[in-house]
């Protein structure tokens, strides 16, 4: 079961959490989970766009959105500490009243709460968006898992496993290559596992990444 579904999905309810937070009924689930889609991008183009934060090391990681009857709460989580300067709260303020004007939310407010990342080697989505800067500058793509996983170890963590597929280095025949550091129980439930798949294109085609990192266990 652990290699047959999500790892994050798996753990729902014991060490994972939803990253959207309301109730709807049937009929109006669909439009409510497209408005946080649509949420999440303005945000990430809004980020990058006016503030000028183009990578992931220095952007925003993952939002969170919990709406209420009157409220619409998003949590910004970033490794960045571009967004904690002082200039940027008219900014954050800014995309605050664009986003009540872009949905249109007549009787809801926009509460947006930035949270910083503490060891951001220790989330999946910047080390993948590491490994895809390495790649982008020719860099042996087993240099780079190595790098990454050297990275996670001094974040102090008990396992990784990084696995690249795909045309990898422009040969003909796909192929998928990993390695692992430590240990990764893919079928504990308490394990507190933290998981992304970060597609990367290059020249040659399409690369997909996949981290798995064993944080703890409850």
């Amino acid at each position: 079961m652990g290699q047959k579904i999500n790892p994050l999905g798996f753990r729902l309810g014991t060490t994972q959490s939803h990253y959207s937070l309301w109730f709807a009924q049937p009929k109006k689930y669909s439009e409510n989970l497209q408005e946080d889609a649509k949420i999440r991008d303005y945000i990430k183009n809004y980020i990058q766009k006016k503030m000028k934060i183009y990578s992931v090391v220095e952007g925003i990681t993952r939002i969170e959105i919990q709406k209420q009857i009157d409220v619409i709460k998003i949590k910004i989580y970033t490794a960045s500490p571009k967004l904690f300067k002082e200039n940027r709260l008219r900014e954050i303020e800014e995309l605050q009243r664009n986003l009540q004007k872009e949905f249109f939310c007549v009787n809801r407010k926009f509460n947006l709460a930035i949270i910083r990342i503490a060891k951001p080697y220790r989330n999946p989505t910047i080390l993948a968006e590491f490994i895809t800067d390495q790649l982008t500058k020719k860099v042996s793509f087993r240099k780079a898992m190595k790098k990454a996983i050297e990275l996670t170890e001094q974040a102090n963590t008990k396992g990784i496993r990084v696995q690249i597929a795909g045309r990898i280095d422009g040969k003909e025949i796909a192929r998928v290559e990993w390695i692992r550091e430590g240990r990764v129980p893919l079928q504990t439930i308490q394990a507190k596992i933290d998981y992304c798949s970060y597609p990367v294109r290059t020249i040659s085609g399409i690369l997909g990444i996949k981290i798995w990192i064993f944080i703890d266990e409850e």
